[in-house]
């Protein structure tokens, strides 16, 4: 039965295809648009200047539209003049230089897909705004909805004053003023043309936090931060975040903000993190809001890094975007690479790479190895907005790092000032940015093009052989890259490979290439773009320990051959930061291989900890550092590792890992390192405090794997006595784990009831706990009068965490999370199809399942496929993950 709908499926909805791209055939150079904005009637009119540059007839896009009229050049047209089927309006008598006039109807109140113009909150007090990229704009009027179509805006909206007080949409402000029955108007103009993904208006009532900011080249600038009254106050770290986004930009690439106001509105209804409208961005408010008493230490700095990414976008997206959407990883790759380096900048640089790299492993490298894998530039797609994944943007942003690796600071620097320069207000390709980056450097940037079409994770096989009389050590390297869904087979990329030789005291060793007259340095970076290719080291005394792809100088996997105390002696004395996480995530990996194979204390393992103790006795070592590298891989990468998973069986291996850690560090050592570290009442935001509860939240974590009662006895009197939202959901967490904590969770639930971004935080710790209890706790959840479909965020909250954070939770042998999220996800996809399609990537890796758990994920993604007709979002995935 799958496989038949599937073949429906695809019939229905068509592929896109990259070949098939051609320039349109009609622009329109200028748009002048009409709001009278209503919650239930918004009535829009528009005004297109059009261009012809094609002989084919005008069409426009419009999904959904009440059409009330359409003019010409200011006459009216009859029915028989233009033709409407739902998704396009063709006027066929229009010509080169003539003014399209159109009048539509909308509800926003009805709009729960929440793309185009919706509703956020309740009919009585919530407010307007829009959401266009990638294909909403065509939902609110007629127009070319394609990113290389760009215009000038000039927009008037028009509301009653008291139910909308505020006003806002993209561009400089150009007026405004009373109307008659209690109603008043505001225009803005954009002189920047921009595409209609990047539109935006925003009404409502809601408070605002201002300051005046003057750009490097002295242009005044008005920042505004918009949010609800309720959630005003909140917004102040992010407004400090927005200042330190724009000088780093000045100062790192040049950049200047071009508009003489930039507002930003908080949202709690919204399908993405945030959107760079041009001059009004729009946030979800988990990526604005921030206080000590309701965020964690992690969303402080999630909140900096998204503010900075929506800002960056300005110029790497607005002032130059994407020729069509198969470029999506032009401004979503290249901004996030830019958003890495403000943060790593704005904070540590090892941590931030650590980080950076851990959800690559965790989001990417999984997306690779499964029927969803694609190309960052994918040859084709049947919906769009299912292409806002990892790849596309962890990917894309790994695929710039290397090319900023190759060309160097100043390079690099070069390469994207003459990008910007010749595309500024250009809808650009990958191409123009690697020509760009090349022809700034005279270096051929061409062959990195292979990366952006070639879907998986390369695996990099190195061998090393050390020759005694001749002092030299030949390091042989090898890349192959798996078969993915329609890429068969794959070709040689280049591979920057950055390296080092470590001694057996743990000296990093001289590095000197056969023919080279004297050593580079004790750190260098080899090209290698073969299939196999060999370099040779001189002037090596002993056999060495290569440390390979440091800073992960290329997303691949690393295959060495590496003995347990090779890899103990990289992650006690590599004064890399990332290095040593990296050599240490490795080893605890192959003391997992063994553990899951039935060796329960694998040489692996006692490397591991050995090493691990001595680094915990170091106090001088940062805390924050120290927590990451007492924390093993997550169980989402550990089953990577295995051709057939039991999500049951690596949550027991995994575990056993950490009561062997937490058993050799002793719980009185852990009690009392913990004791030095707690700090109650702590609100300090600075990097020293956040790395001691970094610290102290994993000390804590092992003393409850060794020590439940002492464990449960801290976190009680953590909760207690928390002055910051860490600590408190720290405590929380480790009591729900312990299967404690009742009292506490309900405090919690009853404390922040009001606040629903901190109820989705216990909505969360709750859906984390593990084991296959977590179904009754889901479904629990689900019941509670808190949860709705209708609020992205608290879907995500629970399904998503659950099905995707919660491998043996949601992995149920039975099959029964499978049957209840595939439920979840028809009720999601009637009224959000976005959302509903995100949370049903948690089937990815169902291939990988061993047999019992993959027939009942199977069983449940072809009943789901066969249920009825499904959107072609949700269609689209399942559709790919039954292919």
């Amino acid at each position: 039965m799958g496989t038949a709908m599937l073949l429906r499926h695809n019939d229905q909805h068509p592929s896109v295809r990259l070949a098939d791209y051609r320039p349109p055939a009609w622009r329109v150079d200028n748009v002048e648009l009409t709001f009278d904005l209503g919650i239930t009637h918004t009535e829009v009119a528009a005004k297109l200047h059009l261009i012809r540059d094609a002989d084919e007839p005008l069409t426009l896009d419009g999904v959904g539209l009440e059409l009330v009229s359409v003019a010409l050049n200011g006459k009216a047209l009859e029915a028989a003049d233009y033709s409407y089927d739902g998704t396009t309006l063709t006027v066929p008598g229009a010509a080169d230089g003539d003014t399209l006039e159109t009048r539509v109807k909308l509800d926003p109140s009805a709009n729960t897909a929440l793309e185009g113009l919706y509703l956020s909150g309740p009919v009585e007090t919530g407010f307007l705004l829009t959401q266009c990229e990638a294909q909403g704009f065509r939902r609110i009027t007629f127009m070319p909805d394609r990113p290389d179509v760009q215009s000038r805006y000039t927009v008037t909206l028009r509301a009653d004053k008291t139910r909308f007080p505020v006003l806002l949409a993209g561009g400089n402000p150009d007026g405004a003023g009373s109307l008659p029955d209690g109603r008043h108007w505001v225009r803005f103009v954009d002189p920047h043309p921009k595409p209609t993904y990047l539109f935006a208006l925003v009404a409502g009532k809601l408070e605002k936090i201002t300051q005046p900011y003057t750009t490097a080249d002295g242009r005044d600038v008005t920042l505004n931060l918009w949010a609800e009254a309720d959630a005003i106050e909140q917004c102040h770290y992010a407004m400090d975040a927005l200042v330190r986004a724009m000088r780093w930009d000045e100062r790192t690439y040049g950049r200047n903000y071009d508009l003489s106001v930039f507002n930003v509105v908080a949202t709690h209804d919204f399908n993405m993190g945030a959107m760079e409208n041009k001059g009004l961005n729009v946030f979800n408010t988990s990526c604005l809001l921030a206080s000590v008493d309701t965020s964690t230490d992690a969303e402080f700095r999630r909140v900096e890094a998204v503010v900075a990414h929506e800002y960056f976008h300005n110029w790497s997206g607005n002032r130059v975007t994407c020729r069509d959407w198969f470029q999506l990883s032009l401004k979503e790759g290249f901004t996030v690479f830019r958003e890495h380096g403000f943060s790593a900048d704005m904070n540590s640089k090892p941590l931030k790479r650590i980080e950076d790299v851990a959800v690559l492993r965790r989001a990417q490298f999984t997306e690779d190895s499964g029927p969803l894998a694609h190309p960052v530039r994918p040859t084709q797609y049947r919906e769009i907005n299912n292409f806002y994944t990892a790849t596309v943007y962890e990917k894309g942003a790994e695929l710039v790092r290397m090319e900023a690796e190759r060309l160097g600071p100043e390079g690099f620097r070069k390469g994207t000032d003459l990008y910007f320069e010749r595309n500024d207000g250009r809808s650009a390709t990958i191409e123009d940015f690697l020509s760009a980056l090349g022809d700034a450097n005279g270096v051929d940037m061409t062959p990195y093009l292979a990366w952006y079409g070639q879907a998986g994770t390369p695996r990099l096989a190195a061998r090393g052989q050390f020759d005694t009389a001749s002092r030299r050590y030949t390091l042989t390297l090898t890349q192959t890259t798996a078969p993915t869904p329609g890429q068969d087979s794959k070709i040689p990329l280049p591979m920057p490979v950055r390296l080092a030789l470590f001694a057996a005291d743990g000296r990093k060793l001289p590095l000197r290439l056969a023919g080279e007259d004297a050593a580079h340095g004790d750190e260098r970076v080899i090209e290698f773009d073969s299939a196999t290719q060999s370099f040779v080291f001189e002037d090596i005394d002993a056999e060495p320990i290569p440390s390979l792809l440091r800073g992960l100088s290329a997303p691949a996997t690393l295959d060495f051959a590496y003995a347990p105390q090779q890899l103990a002696l990289l992650l006690r004395h590599d004064a890399d930061g990332y290095s040593r996480w990296d050599a240490g995530q490795e080893l605890s990996a192959r003391a997992f291989d063994a553990v899951i194979a039935g060796d329960k204390a694998p040489a692996a393992l006692n490397a591991w900890v050995d090493a691990l103790a001595a680094l915990f006795a170091d106090e001088s070592l940062d805390g924050a550092l120290l927590a990451t590298l007492l924390t093993p891989p997550g169980e989402v990468v550990l089953a990577e590792r295995l051709d057939e998973n039991d999500p049951a069986a690596i949550h027991v291996a995994r575990e056993h890992l950490l009561v062997t850690l937490a058993t050799h560090l002793g719980a009185d050592a852990l009690a009392t390192r913990y004791a030095a570290l707690h700090a109650p009442g702590d609100t300090a935001l600075d990097a020293a405090s956040q790395a001691k509860r970094a610290l102290k939240q994993t000390v804590l974590a092992l003393l409850a794997r060794i020590d439940g009662e002492r464990a449960t006895a801290l976190a009680r009197s953590q909760y207690a006595a928390a002055g910051n939202m860490t600590d408190r959901l720290g405590a929380l967490e480790t009591l729900l784990w312990l299967e404690a904590g009742q009292a506490e969770s309900a405090d919690f639930r009853s404390r922040f009831k009001d606040q629903p971004l901190v109820l989705n935080k216990w909505f969360s710790a709750h859906a984390r706990v593990p084991g296959e209890g977590s179904l009754a706790r889901i479904q629990t959840l689900l019941a509670d009068p808190a949860f709705t479909l209708r609020n992205p965020n608290r879907m995500r909250a629970v399904l998503g965490v659950w099905a995707q954070g919660n491998p043996s939770g949601f992995h149920r042998a039975d099959g029964a999370g499978y049957a209840l999220l595939a439920d979840q996800l028809k009720a999601m996809d009637a009224l959000n199809p976005q959302v509903a399609a995100r949370v049903a990537t948690a089937f990815n890796g169902w291939k990988q399942l061993e047999p019992v758990r993959r027939e009942a994920a199977h069983t449940a993604l072809a009943d789901l496929m066969g249920s009825g007709k499904l959107s072609e979002n949700l269609g689209d995935i399942i559709a790919r993950a039954l292919a």
